[in-house]
């Protein structure tokens, strides 16, 4: 056996662990097929029915509801990334102050709206805009201010909480290094900790792009006109489970295609690294004892 196929954590499977895998795997995927198979026989009412389906193919239902639904869900999503971003910037910054009394109360704002579940801050920002504040926006723009207002406040929390402990898990040497030259916390912070926390932690900051997408079907309950409820209201007259189907169809292709964004990113990220290593070469300096140094000793 090879030492690339030796394993460090556990010790390689023999002939009877490798059959009794592939003995277990083909069971699992036979026990899938088979749960497939009687959930598509008991519901085949809806899910072979062509006329449900067909509805799919009238332009009308394309122009009024499922194009409508997801520019709603597409543009929710956007001003919640953008306000989040802003939101976990200010207080991921404010956590890694060495005041306590900024350092406490941002600690105490992450740690709450964390908790807290989306759905209930949604609820509680269209019930305050519609009855409490009625004045502060207009009654048609009240649900898409909830649903931007409770997915802010989570994810805001969330990337505050990712700042933070990027931060964090950088060596220490980079903020010596930094109060050594002559610069302040905030200086140090500002330029040479948060950018690299930031590189570090993007593929988990764009993945948070996903959730951001996904929890903005919880608009449904605050009326919003988002993709799930536009699809819903399509079929209200039947063919309710044909119409999530469909709407988990779509929410996965986009969902992948963020994935594919954050993927690429992480790459371009790692390669830019690997090139700036190389290029920082060693060049010859004439009448020196070593001529061999770096150009930016």
């Amino acid at each position: 056996m090879s030492v690339n196929n030796v394993s460090v954590i556990f010790d390689a499977p023999g002939p009877r662990g490798r059959a009794l895998g592939r003995a277990i795997g083909a069971i699992g995927i036979l026990l899938c097929i088979g749960l497939g198979a009687l959930a598509v026989w008991l519901l085949r009412g809806q899910l072979l029915n062509w006329d449900l389906w067909k509805i799919f193919l009238e332009p009308d239902t394309w122009r009024y509801y499922i194009l409508d639904g997801l520019k709603n869900t597409l543009m929710a999503a956007a001003l919640a990334v953008v306000c989040a971003g802003i939101f976990g910037l200010f207080f991921g910054m404010a956590r890694l102050n060495h005041l306590p009394v900024i350092n406490i109360p941002a600690g105490i704002v992450v740690e709450f709206f964390r908790a807290v579940p989306v759905l209930m801050m949604m609820l509680f920002a269209y019930y305050f805009l519609l009855y409490q504040a009625s004045g502060l926006v207009a009654p048609e723009y009240v649900p898409v201010v909830a649903v931007v207002a409770g997915l802010t406040f989570y994810n805001g929390s969330v990337l505050a909480e990712l700042i933070r402990s990027g931060v964090h898990a950088l060596p220490r040497g980079q903020r010596e290094a930094g109060m050594a030259i002559g610069m302040s916390r905030r200086q140090t912070l500002r330029e040479i900790l948060l950018p690299q926390a930031i590189t570090a932690m993007l593929p988990s900051l764009l993945s948070q792009l996903v959730v951001i997408l996904k929890d903005t079907a919880l608009g449904y309950i605050v009326t919003y006109n988002e993709l799930l409820r536009a699809v819903q209201t399509r079929f209200s007259s039947g063919g309710v489970l044909v119409a999530l189907i469909f709407c988990a169809a779509l929410y996965i292709i986009i969902n992948y295609g963020l994935t594919l964004l954050a993927s690429w990113v992480e790459r371009r990220i790692r390669v830019r690294r690997a090139g700036r290593s190389v290029g920082v070469g060693l060049v010859p300096v004439p009448g020196t004892a070593n001529t061999n140094i770096r150009p930016d000793a």
